[in-house]
């Protein structure tokens, strides 16, 4: 008698060209990735060549009852690692029936600024360092903590090694290895400084891609832990008091930075950054005032400062950039909610497009 183990882990190659697609879409908060999949005859590399679907806006806060009916654009195609063999995830984005992009397709907008002749020229590079906490189901407490109790102090658990300092490795190489299958370029992973709180980093991608690629190691990362029991959280600051916030840290290139005398290019980019703060950290994520409070490495909401290998600045830039007179900086603002389509444009739109 088959368990049920067998018949997920059924190979659909041995008996139908048929693949299944899954379509991901990002939900009427902002944040919540929703799902659903249909049958193709068979497989497809090209989203261009996919099915417009629809769903239910008024069932994820999208849409109206009285009109309720929201339509997907697939947008690009990743190898799905949990069914395998030839089936798909599928990132989209939301329209109207009329074409129009619905107020939480944010990927829309971004698309028109990477595909301007001056941010296309520039082959803007991203690496985005996405770090996340792991709770325990039933209390919405991090993962190894005592219940209702506090572990040590900060200090042994970054990039921490053991039983009483790593927890939830089983989950964070888990998705590692399954974002690898699925063709995301994930470049790596690490304990964070507060337990129970892990980062890992999507990049370097170019331009939409950046956003295409994390919002589906997100998915995958979601579905990792629905199959362990944990909860993911994204809040840039899970745990109140002198515990670490969780942040997005983008890394940011163009191709005039990369290239010699390219640090004269970065720090005029930098202080584009400055003379528009106040936008950025307003696009920049939900509760990132709880976690951007001058102290656990980070520079203070209101102030904008940047340093050469300065963490608790609004921008880094690395040492070996200096040394090399070129290369790219971090904005270190973003919050962990942050939507990477409106941070990548956002950066690329101040530091190419943006006249003051």
């Amino acid at each position: 008698m088959s368990l049920l183990t067998d018949l997920v882990n059924l190979n659909l190659s041995d008996c139908t060209d048929k693949i299944i697609a899954e379509y991901i879409w990002i939900g009427g908060s902002g944040m919540d990735l929703r799902s659903k999949a249909r049958t193709l005859s068979g497989p497809v590399s090209d989203p261009s060549k996919l099915p417009k679907w629809n769903y239910d806006g008024s069932s994820t806060g999208q849409a109206p009852g009285e009109d309720s009916e929201v339509i997907l654009y697939p947008q690009a195609i990743f190898k799905d690692p949990f069914r395998r063999g030839n089936n798909i995830l599928v990132m989209c984005d939301a329209y109207t029936p009329a074409g129009e992009p619905i107020p939480t397709n944010k990927r829309c907008n971004a698309a028109k600024i990477f595909s301007h002749p001056d941010v296309a020229a520039e082959e803007p590079w991203y690496g985005i360092e996405q770090e996340y906490t792991l709770l325990q189901k039933d209390v919405k407490w991090p993962i190894g903590w005592p219940l209702g109790g506090y572990p040590g102090p900060q200090g042994p658990y970054y990039c921490g090694v053991g039983v009483d300092k790593a927890y939830g490795r089983d989950i964070v190489d888990s998705h590692y290895k399954a974002c690898l299958y699925a063709g995301i370029n994930i470049s790596g992973i690490n304990g964070e400084v507060m337990p129970g709180q892990w980062e890992f980093q999507v990049g370097p991608a170019v331009g939409i891609s950046a956003g295409d690629e994390l919002w589906v190691a997100r998915y995958i990362l979601e579905r990792i832990t629905e199959i362990a029991g944990v909860v993911l959280s994204f809040d840039p600051k899970p745990i109140q008091g002198d515990w670490n916030g969780a942040g997005a840290h983008t890394n940011y290139s163009t191709k005039s930075m990369r290239s010699d005398g390219g640090y004269e290019v970065i720090k005029k980019a930098i202080a584009k950054l400055g003379l528009r703060h106040k936008e950025h950290i307003a696009a920049y994520g939900e509760g990132n005032e709880r976690r951007l409070t001058g102290r656990h490495e980070t520079a203070d909401i209101n102030t904008y400062l940047w340093g050469v290998a300065n963490r608790g600045a609004s921008i880094r830039v690395g040492r070996d950039t200096e040394k090399a007179g070129k290369g790219y900086f971090e904005d270190r603002r973003p919050a962990s909610n942050m939507d990477p389509y409106v941070v990548t444009s956002m950066i690329a739109e101040t530091t190419i497009l943006w006249k003051p």
